[in-house]
């Protein structure tokens, strides 16, 4: 059986070799090459600067030998990892997936992690969010999962 998916990545240029590229701030997962199942979701990344970009498709196969974690939805573990890896705490995972941080939730978690406010009103604000997905890589190795497949521009029609 044949589990590959197609995935992408929102950038001003296409990405043909991915690569790790450590930042000057920490993502929801911690330095890593991102990604999504939901193409809506990498044209809005590819374009939220200028008004255009690029979309990378990407065929994912995983591999039952790296070591990957995986959040199906927003719980009580995704908060807690997001806000420790945000908070400069690296992991040992080869792939992490799940639901991503969008500015507003990011806001949130921000509160959150500040004291402003409760862990109970975290989650009462985040439930109203459209639903978003990220999948990021963490090692070369979990690199060699990803095969290029095409690149294309795109443009805010809004």
């Amino acid at each position: 059986m044949d589990n590959t998916t197609v995935i992408y990545h929102g950038s001003k240029q296409i990405v043909e070799f991915p690569e790790i590229r450590l930042a000057r701030y920490h993502k929801d997962f911690y330095f890593g090459f991102y990604c999504t199942k939901l193409l809506s979701q990498a044209e809005r990344l590819a374009v939220r600067y200028t008004g255009e970009g690029t979309v990378t498709e990407y065929l994912y196969t995983p591999d039952e030998n790296l070591k990957v974690l995986k959040f199906d939805e927003m719980t009580e573990g995704w908060l807690d990892f997001i806000v420790s890896c945000r908070g400069g705490n690296a992991h040992d995972y080869d792939i992490v997936e799940g639901p991503m941080a969008n500015d507003r939730i990011f806001n949130y978690i921000q509160n959150f992690t500040d004291g402003k406010i409760s862990r109970a009103a975290f989650w009462e604000l985040a439930k109203f969010n459209k639903p978003t997905h990220q999948i990021s890589f963490h090692t070369v190795r979990a690199l060699t999962t990803l095969r290029f497949g095409k690149g294309y521009g795109v443009r805010d029609e809004g």
